[in-house]
């Protein structure tokens, strides 16, 4: 009996060990640091895993998430997502992609494994980068209308604090050691540089303009439109690629648009000037006629991970740039056309060996050799590219308005939207609305407006002088420099008015340019009280609905014939209130209208106020900064004095307006 209770007793203290083992390990495992990442990244529309062998697209309006195997040159998975997926980015330990769905202002957590959204986080208004930390505990996101950057605590996946930052924060970037995040803003050539241990803007960079060039088709300008920030392998450096606009001259394709790719030290966080990429300097391949190859549009970078050479998507033109960084930093190589429509990223196989270009308008994958690392090495295209979607949502016509609305390939249509690759409609309307700029026409100064409900508030341009899309001829001969084998005068052909029809359905379908939801709100989107005061002012004292009634906040719908139909012959809704520039000059009218629609200095048309809050600055001019400043400059018959407090009631009101 002994025996067999000893025996029992071995067993029982077995199983004790053995759970107690089991327990450890438990708590041992449990309390193990996750993956953390070693290595600088930031946000981008494709990823690619760090063994190579996977790619994840963003397909930014077909509201999927395509996975690619880079060895197979399969797709994996078309994985549907929120409304608008525009940024992606993986978890340290790859194990879950996470994907900014902008105009369902959320975030999906997408399973690697399970190649499914899994959970959504809602955050700020319009999410667009995002990044983690580097040890996949808190998720940064920009937060492009809030003007904010979001940080997430992914262990109860809530958002522990709000970043204000500047306007319009786009891309993320993380540094190796995580210490620090770059948050560039889309126009005003600014990135914030937040600390994420204190979670404070450790300073703001601003990127110098180009100083003024006497030759007028050099580059120089103001830049804006910053579309990445990459880091360099060595952590280093990085480059933002972005445009110059020059606001001095009057609006011309070859004075007035270049793009630039601008560096900044990240050791002491300042512009390095003297290293910016720019058109006919840095960057000037000459052609077989020794004529300088025209790029535009810069969208993304990758660099070579031995960090000899950068390559460079330019999204209008539809080109490749190699920069070889051990022979002068300058452009080697134009790869002349990458294969597809739109490329705006890109991601570069760990060897080195093979770059990978989402084209985001035809939806595929592009294949570019790079040839290797000999410093004399050529990239070229490389086979067929792989169709990334299974249908595309947009009808046929919107699809073409689209692509051509964001080209600058001057050979691509049935005539050159521009001339020589300089210029697509996207390099004044940024991102499809406005780049916050006013330009110099022979009418004047003009502030570049909004595409937001372009073709549902009457005349066009801000005199009223256009009733017809087509008339949009006048601005692809004058300021683009296409097309000009037409008489604007006369009839267009066929094909060439297609393409009109394209871009008009394009930029009339709402799924295109969304109003703007407006951070001045509540958050469950109500008035707050100062703005529902500043409504009944709005309507009752103030008068502004005599001008901005309706829908659509204006009353230029009403200008049409006896038929009803839009005509600039009805001047009755162009408006003088005191706004008129020294430099307006007089219109005699134009040739598509029979020159029948002649333009005083003082008249203008109402615009829309819907989200007029994110189309600053204000007036024909741009010479308001503020909605508080117009209130305070308009002069019309029996306006009222205003208090301060009035103006401020009234401005928040308008900057309510969806």
């Amino acid at each position: 009996m002994k025996k067999i209770a000893l025996f029992w007793l071995t067993l029982l203290l077995m199983g004790v060990l053995v759970g107690c083992k089991e327990g450890i390990n438990a708590v041992i495992k449990e309390k193990e640091p996750g993956v953390v990442r070693d290595y600088a990244v930031n946000s981008n529309n494709i990823v690619m895993n760090k063994a190579g062998n996977t790619i994840y697209i963003a397909n930014i309006d077909v509201n999927t998430v395509t996975i690619v195997d880079s060895q197979t040159k399969k797709v994996k998975a078309e994985i549907p997502v929120g409304k608008s997926p525009v940024q992606l980015t993986l978890s340290p330990d790859e194990n879950s992609l996470y994907v900014s769905c902008r105009y369902e202002n959320k975030i999906d957590i997408l399973s690697i494994e399970k190649e499914k959204v899994v959970d959504s986080l809602d955050i700020g208004i319009e999410p667009y980068g995002l990044v983690t930390s580097q040890d996949g505990k808190k998720l940064y996101v920009a937060n492009y209308r809030s003007s904010t950057l979001s940080v997430i605590d992914l262990t109860n996946k809530k958002v522990e604090s709000e970043i204000k930052v500047g306007d319009r924060p786009r891309t993320l970037a993380i540094t190796e050691d995580g210490d620090k995040l770059y948050v560039p803003h889309y126009l005003d050539a600014k990135i914030s540089v937040i600390n994420t241990e204190t979670e404070k803007i450790s300073k703001v960079i601003s990127l110098a303009d180009s100083p003024d060039n006497n030759d007028r088709k050099k580059s120089q300008g103001i830049p804006n439109t910053l579309e990445q920030f990459v880091i360099a392998p060595d952590g280093k450096k990085a480059w933002i690629p972005h445009l110059l606009t020059n606001v001095d001259t009057p609006v011309h394709f070859q004075e007035t648009i270049f793009p630039a790719i601008s560096v900044i030290d990240l050791t002491t966080d300042e512009e390095l000037v003297d290293e910016r990429k720019e058109l006919f300097e840095e960057i000037n391949i000459t052609d077989k006629k020794n004529d300088t190859i025209i790029t535009s549009n810069p969208y993304d970078v990758v660099f070579h991970p031995n960090g000899n050479k950068a390559y460079v998507v330019m999204s209008g033109s539809e080109d490749l740039v190699v920069f070889d960084l051990k022979r002068g930093g300058n452009a080697t190589q134009i790869l002349r056309r990458i294969e597809g429509n739109n490329p705006r990223g890109a991601v570069i196989s760990p060897d080195g060996e093979t770059v990978y270009v989402n084209n985001a308008m035809s939806h595929d994958l592009a294949e570019i050799s790079t040839g290797g690392n000999s410093p004399y090495a050529r990239a070229k295209m490389k086979g067929d590219n792989l169709e990334l979607i299974s249908k595309d949502p947009l009808s046929p016509l919107v699809r073409e308005g689209k692509t051509i609305f964001y080209s600058a390939n001057s050979d691509e249509f049935a005539t050159g939207i521009t001339g020589n690759n300089w210029m697509s409609c996207i390099s004044c309307h940024a991102d499809g609305e406005t780049n916050g700029l006013t330009l110099m026409t022979p009418k004047g100064p003009r502030e570049v407006p909004s595409n937001v409900l372009t073709t549902k508030t009457g005349l066009f341009m801000w005199d009223g002088s256009r009733d017809d899309f087509t008339d949009y001829i006048l601005t692809v001969q004058g300021e683009m420099g296409g097309m000009m084998e037409f008489d604007p005068g006369k009839p267009l052909p066929n094909d060439v008015e297609h393409m009109y029809d394209a871009m008009f359905a394009y930029l009339d379908d709402p799924d295109s340019f969304p109003v703007p939801k407006s951070p001045y709100r509540n958050k469950d989107g109500s008035l707050t009280s100062t703005a529902e005061d500043g409504r009944k002012l709005f309507e009752g004292k103030a008068g502004c609905m005599s001008c901005h009634a309706g829908a659509q906040f204006t009353d230029s719908v009403k200008a049409i014939d006896e038929k009803g139909h839009l005509t600039t012959n009805n001047t009755n809704y162009l408006h003088d209130i005191g706004t008129t520039n020294p430099l307006d000059k007089p219109s005699k009218g134009n040739a598509r209208q029979g020159f029948t629609n002649p333009r005083d200095t003082l008249h203008f048309d109402v615009p829309t106020l819907r989200g007029v809050w994110a189309s600053a600055p204000y007036f024909h001019d741009g010479s308001a900064n503020t909605i508080e400043e117009v209130i305070k400059r308009l002069r019309y018959k029996g306006k009222p004095e205003f208090t301060d407090g009035e103006i401020l009631k009234i401005a928040e009101y308008v900057r309510s307006i969806e």
